[in-house]
C-alpha cells in the first residue's frame, strides 16, 4: 500500500514518539519553550502502562534523599543523577501540586497523591498538553525510518511518512507488551547502528520448580514476614526483611522484586542463583532450636512445627518441599533451616510478565543531551535506554527525568539547528 502523504511533509517542530510519562514530559518540556509538538502513540489513547501501574495506588516517587536516591540505580547512578539534577523528587511532586494533586509520603518512604489515583493525573496532563496546543496523533505504530529519513507510521488509514527536524523516541521497554511496550523498537534501533543491549525481566518473579503437591496447595499463598538472604558478585552477604508470595511457577512479591537484578546476575553468570530465607526473623537460632528439641509427645510434626516455632502453612511446606527428612527430625539441623532455607532459582519469568524491563538503548550510544551519536536529532528517554531500578517510585522517577532532559536538549537542537 502507498503512504498515504506521498509529500511526507517535515513537522514544524519536535515529534515525540511514544506517550507515556517519558514522551508526555518530553512535550511539556518543548511546548514549555514554544516549540510545536507533534506526538505519536501506537495504542488508542496515551499513558496505558501509567494507568496499570497506578490501580493499586500510584507510586510517584519516593522521599528518600539524594545521593542515596541515585544509588538506587546501581551502576547508571551517576547518569540517572545528572537527570534528576533537572528534575528531581521535589520538582516532580511541585509539578503534580500544579494540577492540583497533593502528595503525601508513606510510611514505607514511597510518593503517593493523596487520593492515590493515577486517573485525575493523567486527565488533567492531557487536557493541558492539548491546550497547549500539543497535536496528538493516537494509532500510529512507529516502525522507523525510510530511506530519506522520514520517520515510518503504520496508521488505520496506512502508512504515513513524516520527517522532524527533531525527534524524541520514548517507546518503553518490554514489560506489558499488550499496553504497548512491547521492545520492537531494539532491531530497528540495531538496524541504524545504535548499540541496544538485550532487554531483560526487572522487578520480576523466578522459577524454582515446585512439585506438584506443594503447587497445588500453596500457590498464590503470602510468605511473611521473612528476610531474604543472597551474596552478591563479591561474595558479600546481603540481607532484607520484606513479603513474597509462592507462584505455581516458584516465587515472587516485593521482597523477590527489590533482589531481581542481583539474582537475575547470578543466575546469568551462574546457570542458577541461590536465595536464603529466614522464615522466622526476630527468633535466633540458639532459641529455636532449644524449643523444637522439647519432647513433642504424641504431637505430629506440623503440630510441633506450629506450636514451637509458629510455623504452619506455607511456611510450614517450604520446609518439607525443600530439606530432607532427616533435617526436619534433628533440632539443631531445622532450627539453621528455618533460620536459613535455600532456594535455588533456576530462570527469571519471562520480561512480558516483569513489572518493568533492564537492557535497552545504551548510555554509552548517546550523549549527554540523550541525543543518538549516530543518529544527529534524534533523542531518546525513558525505560528504553539501559538502566533499571526497584520498584517504590524510582522507576516512574527517571522516566519524567529522562523525558525532561530529552526534551529540554532537543529544543536546544532545534535552536541551534
Amino acid at each position: 500500500m502507498p503512504p498515504s502523504d506521498t509529500h511526507e511533509p517535515t513537522l514544524p517542530g519536535l515529534a515525540v514518539v511514544g506517550g507515556g510519562p517519558a514522551g508526555l514530559m518530553a512535550a511539556e518540556a518543548a511546548r514549555a519553550a514554544g516549540i510545536e509538538v507533534d506526538l505519536f502513540e501506537g495504542k488508542g489513547s496515551v499513558g496505558r502502562k501509567f494507568l496499570i501501574a497506578g490501580k493499586g495506588g500510584l507510586n510517584l516517587t519516593h522521599g528518600e534523599g539524594r545521593p542515596a536516591f541515585d544509588a538506587r540505580y546501581r551502576e547508571r547512578a551517576a547518569a540517572v543523577g545528572r537527570w534528576l539534577d533537572d528534575f528531581d523528587p521535589d520538582a516532580l511532586r511541585a509539578w503534580a501540586a500544579g494540577f492540583g494533586i497533593d502528595t503525601y509520603v508513606g510510611s514505607s518512604g514511597r510518593v503517593f497523591p493523596r487520593d492515590r489515583k493515577a486517573a485525575p493525573l493523567l486527565r488533567a496532563w492531557v487536557r493541558r498538553l492539548r491546550d497547549q496546543g500539543v497535536r496528538f496523533h493516537v494509532q500510529h505504530r512507529w516502525t522507523g525510518w525510510d530511506d530519506a529519513g522520514a520517520l515510518c507510521f503504520e496508521t488505520p488509514a496506512g502508512p504515513l511518512r513524516r520527517h522532524a527536524r527533531a525527534t524524541v523516541l520514548a517507546l518503553g521497554g518490554a514489560s506489558w507488551p499488550q499496553l504497548g511496550s512491547d521492545g520492537a523498537w531494539a532491531h530497528t534501533l540495531r538496524g541504524v547502528g545504535v548499540d541496544v543491549r538485550p532487554l531483560e525481566a526487572s522487578n520480576c518473579g523466578f522459577d524454582i520448580g515446585w512439585s506438584d503437591h506443594f503447587r497445588e496447595r500453596h500457590a498464590g499463598a503470602p510468605i511473611k514476614p521473612v528476610v531474604g538472604i543472597w551474596r552478591d558478585a563479591t561474595g558479600q552477604e546481603h540481607h532484607l526483611q520484606g513479603e513474597c508470595v509462592a507462584t505455581s511457577h516458584g516465587i515472587e512479591g516485593s521482597l523477590v522484586y527489590a533482589l531481581s537484578a542481583p539474582l537475575r546476575d547470578a543466575i546469568r553468570r551462574d546457570g542458577s542463583a541461590r536465595l536464603w530465607l529466614d522464615l522466622v526473623p526476630g527468633r535466633s537460632a540458639d532459641r529455636l532450636a532449644a524449643e523444637l528439641a522439647r519432647p513433642r509427645g504424641k504431637r505430629s510434626r506440623s503440630e510441633h512445627l506450629r506450636r514451637q516455632a509458629g510455623l504452619s502453612g506455607v511456611k510450614a511446606a517450604l520446609l518439607h518441599e525443600c530439606l530432607p527428612a532427616a533435617t526436619l527430625d534433628d533440632p539443631g539441623a531445622l532450627s539453621a533451616a528455618i533460620k536459613r532455607l535455600p532456594l535455588e532459582l533456576r530462570a527469571t519469568r519471562p520480561v512480558a510478565e516483569a513489572i518493568s524491563s533492564a537492557g535497552g538503548v545504551a548510555l554509552e550510544a548517546l550523549d549527554a543531551c540523550l541525543m543518538a551519536r549516530v543518529r544527529p536529532g534524534v533523542f531518546l528517554a525513558g525505560e528504553m535506554l539501559d538502566w533499571e531500578a526497584p520498584t517504590g517510585g524510582y522507576l516512574l522517577q527517571a522516566c519524567f527525568a529522562s523525558g525532561m532532559r530529552a526534551g529540554r536538549c532537543a529544543v536546544a537542537w532545534l535552536g541551534g539547528e
